[in-house]
């Protein structure tokens, strides 16, 4: 009965995607670098628009893709830290989901791992992989991908921005909401990559 009512709710919302416009590399402390710089790759999903197997959704284990990135020289001397945050424009919501916001991340650390999103001090929003992780819907660290039956591919699009000056620290311990980064961000990035992993679910 739920997946009908899911099938039925995807069928009357099929034209609400796409909210490519809302992401947050879209945002207005990305003016100044409108195209991505940043190389990244996940050595075990794929290279970008690889489609996520079960293990990295929400009907599997939802394990978080390992990424890997690279940036050009100019952008490697400015950077003083990174920051990862990924969003679904394809939900039928008038802004992107977010599926995780993670601030804090070392400027020597340019690869991330499954076991650096477990939750280290959940008091400093601090995580095993020595970075700090932010406000999502469901109150953890991240979201793994789960569209609507029938919804058609949704498209999970990670973001690496280098930062020219690393964030407050009060601010990423308390668990920092994607629209606090988004404001304070502004002026700090030097540049900025993305990773695009798709996900669908359909009832059979």
């Amino acid at each position: 009965m739920a997946a009908l009512l899911e099938v039925s709710l995807s069928w009357l919302l099929q034209n609400f995607k796409h909210r490519d416009d809302k992401l947050f590399a879209k945002g207005p402390a990305f003016a100044d670098h409108p195209a991505p710089a940043i190389s990244i790759t996940s050595p075990i999903c794929g290279e970008t628009d690889a489609q996520f197997s079960v293990d990295y959704t929400a009907d599997g284990s939802g394990r978080h893709p390992a990424l890997s990135w690279t940036a050009p020289a100019d952008v490697r001397d400015q950077a003083r830290e990174w920051l990862l945050v990924s969003g679904d424009p394809d939900a039928p919501l008038p802004t992107p989901i977010a599926h995780d916001v993670f601030g804090g991340i070392p400027v020597t650390k340019t690869s991330v791992k499954a076991g650096d999103f477990d939750i280290q001090d959940d008091g400093q929003a601090l995580l095993k992989g020595g970075f700090h992780y932010g406000v999502t819907r469901r109150g953890v660290p991240y979201i793994p991908p789960r569209p609507l039956l029938n919804h058609g591919p949704h498209r999970y699009f990670f973001f690496v921005v280098a930062l020219s000056a690393p964030l407050e620290a009060g601010l990423v311990k308390a668990k920092a909401t994607r629209e606090q980064v988004a404001d304070a961000i502004v002026g700090k990035v030097v540049g900025w990559g993305q990773w695009v992993g798709s996900c669908e679910r359909k009832w059979t």
